[in-house]
């Protein structure tokens, strides 16, 4: 039977499709990992990976090959997590993703409570665009991610966290600034920044401005909520943000002016997401629960604010 050193790093030539790229995310020398596979090559009595001057590229069975050996190391991963944590809940390393527009905010939040309360847990945390998480999930890369929902798959477990609300932000010297709740028809016309289509909050911007006709800027899109905020501040429209985000960044900043607009709430519904199959469906299930008792009382002690 093939290693799982083997195995993982035919897995990083799949996702490097380069030699040097994948000894240098295996932690190995590039000689080790060539001879390794082609060691695993001569044990399956098949060529996996063609080698080539300017490219490597994986033969059709080596695709396959891949697709096994995913399952195999995310298991064997789960294993180790089993044992480490040595029947403990909550405890040795996790790896979490999350998307660049939740992250920093909800983190900064929660972490230092939840290390307090879980001093053994340990986790390894990758910021992923929303689309792309399910699949590092379902590959095994990570545990568990927490994002917008819903997540589309029978192989997965959601658990709903917080409805996150989205707040009207413009700057402070913008006409709308000087109105504490803001009617439909004002909006009529406004133009509006939202972040590029790979962000799930796009979607959202999009059918919120055909909803109130705002017309929607594609030729500023924001690369981040950063570069919204400074397009904000600079005058080229107003924008809907996340809550964590305008608690942290917004809320006490003079150049902004946080608005409601009446009668109509925008929310992001934020859950996290697992693997059905996992030996550690309930320590899952308990870090859910956490993360969405400590960031509710925060979400409503803001709503007041505004």
């Amino acid at each position: 039977m093939p290693s799982i050193r083997q195995l993982e790093y035919l897995v990083a030539i799949s996702e490097t499709l380069n030699f040097r790229r994948a000894a240098e995310r295996t932690n190995t020398t590039q000689p080790t990992l060539s001879e390794q596979l082609k060691a695993l090559e001569d044990r399956l009595g098949a060529q996996l990976v063609e080698r080539g001057r300017t490219r490597v590229l994986l033969t059709p069975i080596g695709a396959q090959v891949v697709e096994i050996a995913r399952r195999i190391l995310r298991d064997s991963n789960e294993i180790r997590q089993l044992t480490a944590s040595g029947g403990k809940e909550l405890s040795g390393v996790l790896r979490l993703g999350l998307p660049p527009t939740l992250g920093p905010y909800l983190l900064k939040l929660v972490l230092p409570s939840l290390h307090k309360a879980f001093p053994e847990l340990k986790l390894y945390i990758r910021e992923e665009l929303p689309e792309t998480l399910p699949r590092a999930i379902e590959e095994g890369s990570l545990d568990v991610a927490i994002t917008s929902l819903p997540v589309q798959g029978a192989d997965f477990v959601t658990q709903s966290l917080f409805r996150e609300p989205l707040f009207m932000v413009v700057g402070a010297d913008h006409p709308l600034a000087s109105q504490k709740i803001v009617q439909h028809a004002d909006l009529n016309g406004q133009d509006v920044l939202a972040l590029s289509r790979e962000h799930q909050l796009h979607d959202v911007i999009v059918s919120l401005c055909e909803e109130l006709g705002a017309r929607l800027r594609y030729d500023f899109e924001g690369t981040s909520l950063g570069t919204l905020r400074e397009m904000v501040m600079m005058g080229l429209g107003i924008t809907f943000l996340p809550g964590l985000y305008v608690r942290r960044e917004i809320i006490n900043d003079p150049n902004f002016k946080v608005l409601n607009l009446h009668g109509r709430s925008v929310y992001r519904h934020v859950g996290m997401v697992w693997r059905r199959s996992s030996l550690l469906q309930e320590s899952y299930g308990q870090l859910a629960q956490f993360f969405g008792k400590a960031v509710e009382g925060e979400l409503a002690e803001l709503s007041r604010q505004i």
